[in-house]
């Protein structure tokens, strides 16, 4: 039986990140992972989106959550009027966001004591969940420009070793009796 794990990512709009997205499938596949994810042409669920969501996430071993380019700004005005001392207006410029869901689906897969691998393609801005240390384990920013694909490189490799690792523990001890000592 594969262990299922939940994949976090907006709908690629992008050929390259429709290639990526096949190709980590492929490799968490070929690892014996079942690669679940919430929207149309995957698991369905007629409930409010955060109630599937769970759903299918309690029934997963882990989360890996791919934050791609999504939405772009051209300029981004960050602490608008600001007039606290120490807390001064800036202008950012060429920003990408991600889908909101990378954010909220890692929230709640850490809720849950899942492990989480989050990947972040670059340029993406680095916050919230995508800011490096918040979920414990190291989080890579990708090039899908690259000539060698990140999904094949050995620092990947060993990243997804490490946490698949975590993964098939949680899948050991979801099978273990509950223990009323040590």
């Amino acid at each position: 039986m594969k262990v299922p794990v939940f994949v976090s990512r907006p709908s690629p709009h992008l050929l390259a990140q429709q290639e990526f997205m096949d190709l980590f499938t492929t490799e968490l596949q070929a690892r014996g992972f079942d690669p679940l994810t919430l929207g149309p042409g995957s698991s369905y669920d007629y409930e409010a989106p955060l109630t599937g969501i769970r759903r299918l996430m309690t029934h997963c071993c882990g989360l890996v959550s791919i934050a791609f380019r999504r939405t772009h700004a051209v300029s981004a005005t960050k602490f608008p009027g600001a007039d606290i001392e120490g807390c001064a207006e800036r202008t950012d410029r060429e920003l990408w966001y991600t889908s909101p869901y990378c954010h909220i689906e890692p929230a709640m897969a850490f809720q849950l004591g899942l492990p989480i691998l989050i990947l972040r393609e670059e340029g993406v801005v680095a916050e919230g969940v995508l800011e490096q240390g918040v979920t414990g384990l190291y989080l890579p920013e990708f090039s899908l420009r690259a000539k060698q694909p990140y999904i094949t490189s050995e620092p990947f490799r060993r990243l997804l070793d490490q946490w698949g690792s975590r993964v098939q523990a949680v899948y050991k001890r979801r099978g273990d009796p509950p223990r009323l000592y040590d």
